[in-house]
This record gives structure tokens, C-alpha cells and sequence, in this order.
């Protein structure tokens, strides 16, 4: 076990603060396509149905593992074989993010639907070679508190610049200058992409040897045959879908449920995205050094359950009407739960890929992260209509508890011990209903999204 003194020096390493840097590129557009979108279209008086299926446009980030292979076999003639990625993506994202504000919402949803399809997908894109880019320059001791200063540096973004920042912007320019504000500021993340260091380098400086795929065939098949070869690999599959499934579903309704129940827009930035980033940034932190000092499988269990309770908070919150002392304490409780639970699930999934198909295999499992909030969450409009905001929250704290089931079987299954008869059949009871329901929601999802009009 780690002591506190070697947290404190991992901290300090250089390659942290870029770690940090990098990851408020990666979640700077999330926010402008989901959660800040939301409150433009609620603004204009787009209705949830419609609402919650644009969460579906994040598709990209649940299907990036079909074209990882293609940043992992090519490298392009500048930078190194991440970072010159990373700086063409950026590119792309900003020039989708001024194609945003030429759209109207209400009366173009359409044409808002295809560029923000496409925003996703240059984000995803950057995710892919960030992820591989931070699996690279970190050792795996290093993984809790490398993963949790990149989140922070995500959240930060998420949550701050392009989540409170945009919507408090939004007071005093129109909708499509912000978005216009937050395309000139996505160009200014390319400046610590320049300055952080070559995955192509070890720490003194020299060069290393940095062996890609010989050629595309093999970047597509042998990450995903070195994946599949090992036990439990559809056991992990679950996990990840199911871990972050009931906090994902509730935080697709967040602002609506706020701004519906007589709160402002002033007091959502101020409790959610002010105060709430300290409690954001503080989990992140809080949840790196459990991963250090306890380990990985301790740290899910408990940040699992944390996010249960703090969708129970939002239940007590729909009791409670106008309460702005109890929005601060639930927003606070919620807000510390997924920064700590996002840190301990990206440093498992890095724990798990092989550093020789790092960016393959990282998109593999991220884009399974990514479905709770993708194709799940875009059923939440629709549920919180039909159920009522007290229900509502009440099921997405129950669909937390799953996922906590399934963390024995896959402690036993990397210390390579037999599950029992019945335990085993509860396992497979789990992945195949988890499949199974990701599979029905996905086909749901696009055939609703097809006959909006």
C-alpha cells in the first residue's frame, strides 16, 4: 500500500499538470452538445421528448472503437502519433461548434442534429488518442492519480467553462455567440497539446521505440483477440454499461428538473456549476487517491453506492419543492460522487487494456462507458414525462445497485479463482439482460430519432 508521501510525489510529476491540461480539452465539448444545449432548447420551449433523444447524438462516443484502429495504425507528419491527432480533432471540433450557432433550435432541429453528430464525433475522436496518449506516459501505479487529475481537468471544463460559464454567458450575448466564445476557446486548448510530452520520449528525453500495428488488418484484429482471449471479458463488458447506468439517466434530466421546478437560471450556475465544481474537482482528486491507497476494486464499490445515495437526493429534492439550502447540499453531494466514481472507472478500464493496442482497446471500453449516457439516458425525457420526477429518481437510484454486483465476480476472475454454481448463473444473468436491454434501448432510440420531423 501506498504511503502519503508517494501520492504526494506522484502528484508532483510534470506530466500530471499536462494530464490535467489535455483533459479539459476532452471535456470541453461535451457540455455544448448535451447539458448547455439543453438549456437553450428548454429556453426556446423545445419539449423533453425531444430534449432527451438528443442525448442519442452521443452516439459517437459508444461506437469510437470502430474506427480507433485507424489513429492507431497512422501517424500524421507533425507532433507524435497522439498528439498530432489530438491537434487535428481540436481543429474540427471548433469549426462545428461556430457550424452550432448558425442553427436554430426550435425551427432547424434537424440541421442541429447533423452538426452536432458530427461534434461528437471529432470529440470522440479526440478521446480516442487521449486516452492512448495518457495509457502511454503512465505507469500503472500511476493510473488512480493520472486518470483522476485528467477528469478533474474534464470536469473542470464540463462542468465550468462550457457548462456554467456558457450558460451564464448566455445572459448577456445571444445563444450563437456562446457558441461562437466556446469555438475560439476549444483553438486555445491546442496550446498545452504543443508543450506536453512525446509519448515518442521517456522521461530523460530520449527517444524510444514506439511499435504500431503493421497494417490496418491487425490494428483491427488482434487488440480485439488479446481482448476477448482473456476470462470475464463479457463480465467487464456489463460492468462498465451497467456502473455509472442510474447516475447517467438522472443527470440527462438535471437541468430540466431544476429550471421545471422554480429554480433560475442564475441559481443553477451559481449552486450546480459554481459550487458544485469545488465538489467536482475535490471527488476527482479524492477518488484518485482511494484508487492509490486502497486499489481499484474497494474504491468502485464504494463510489458506487455514493452514486446511488446522491440520486436519492434529488428524490428528496422533488418532495421538497423550492428548497434552495437542500439544492445546494444534493447538488454538492452529487457533484463530489461523480467526480469520484468517473476517476475510479477510467482508472479500471486503463488498468485492464494492453499498452500494445492502448488506443483500440481504451475506445473498446470507454465506448461501452459511454452508452448509460448515451442510449439509456436518451429514454430519460421520456421516463421522467410518464413517471413523474419522485419515481423517476427513485428507479435511476435502484439501476445504480446492478453494476455493484458485479464487482466480486471480476475481483475472483483476476486472481483467477472459480465462482460457485449459483453465483455463476447470477453473473450470466446480469450480462446477458444488460446486453440484452443496451441492444433494445439502441433500437429504440434510432427508430424514434428517425421519425421526429
Amino acid at each position: 500500500m501506498h504511503t502519503f508521501k508517494d501520492t504526494l510525489k506522484a502528484f508532483k510529476q510534470k506530466k500530471m499538470i499536462f494530464l490535467f491540461l489535455l483533459g479539459m480539452s476532452s471535456g470541453l465539448p461535451l457540455a455544448l452538445t448535451w447539458g448547455t444545449m439543453q438549456a437553450w432548447m428548454t429556453e426556446v420551449d423545445v419539449n423533453l421528448k425531444t430534449i432527451g433523444l438528443f442525448a442519442f447524438l452521443r452516439i459517437p462516443f459508444s461506437l469510437k472503437f470502430l474506427w480507433a484502429p485507424i489513429m492507431d495504425r497512422y501517424r500524421l507528419p507533425f507532433l507524435d502519433r497522439r498528439r498530432g491527432w489530438v491537434l487535428l480533432t481540436q481543429a474540427l471540433i471548433a469549426l462545428t461548434l461556430i457550424g452550432v450557432s448558425w442553427t436554430d433550435p426550435k425551427i432547424q432541429s434537424q440541421q442541429l442534429m447533423i452538426i452536432v453528430l458530427l461534434c461528437n464525433f471529432f470529440a470522440a475522436s479526440q478521446d480516442i488518442v487521449l486516452d492512448a496518449y495518457r495509457r502511454d506516459i503512465l505507469t500503472d501505479a500511476e493510473l488512480g492519480i493520472g486518470s483522476a487529475l485528467f477528469v478533474d481537468g474534464y470536469l473542470l471544463a464540463f462542468r465550468f467553462i462550457s457548462g456554467a460559464g456558457a450558460i451564464l454567458l448566455s445572459r448577456f450575448v445571444s445563444w450563437p455567440s456562446v457558441y461562437q466564445i466556446m469555438g475560439l476557446f476549444m483553438v486555445l486548448m491546442a496550446i498545452p497539446v504543443f508543450i506536453s510530452p512525446s509519448c515518442e520520449e521517456d522521461e530523460s528525453g530520449n527517444l524510444k521505440l514506439v511499435e504500431g500495428p503493421r497494417s490496418l488488418i491487425v490494428a483491427f484484429v488482434d487488440p480485439l483477440k488479446d481482448y476477448f482471449s482473456r476470462p470475464g471479458a463479457l463480465t467487464i463488458f456489463a460492468f462498465i454499461i451497467l456502473y455509472k447506468l442510474g447516475d447517467n439517466i438522472a443527470l440527462n434530466m438535471t437541468i430540466p428538473f431544476i429550471l421545471k421546478n422554480g429554480f433560475s437560471k442564475e441559481e443553477y450556475v451559481a449552486i450546480a456549476k459554481v459550487w458544485g465544481l469545488g465538489a467536482t474537482l475535490f471527488g476527482g482528486l479524492l477518488g484518485g487517491v482511494f484508487v492509490y491507497r486502497i486499489g481499484i476494486f474497494r474504491s468502485l464499490f464504494l463510489m458506487g453506492v455514493l452514486q446511488a445515495l446522491a440520486n436519492l437526493g434529488f428524490l428528496m429534492l422533488s418532495n421538497s419543492g423550492r428548497n434552495i439550502p437542500l439544492l445546494v447540499g444534493v447538488l454538492g453531494f452529487e457533484n463530489l460522487a461523480v467526480g469520484m466514481g468517473t476517476a475510479a472507472q477510467s482508472a479500471f478500464m486503463a488498468s485492464i487494456t494492453n499498452k500494445k493496442y492502448s488506443a483500440t482497446q481504451f475506445a473498446l471500453l470507454s465506448s461501452l462507458m459511454a452508452i448509460p449516457g448515451i442510449v439509456f439516458a436518451s429514454r430519460a425525457g421520456t421516463m421522467a414525462e410518464t413517471m413523474g420526477w419522485p419515481l423517476f429518481f427513485t428507479v435511476c437510484a435502484a439501476l445504480s445497485i446492478p453494476g455493484l454486483f458485479l464487482l466480486p465476480f471480476l475481483h475472483r476472475m483476476t486472481e483467477e479463482r472459480s465462482i460457485p454454481f449459483f453465483a455463476e448463473v447470477i453473473r450470466k444473468s446480469l450480462v446477458f439482460a444488460t446486453m440484452a436491454g443496451a441492444i433494445y434501448a439502441t433500437f429504440k432510440s434510432v427508430i424514434e430519432l428517425t421519425q421526429m420531423h
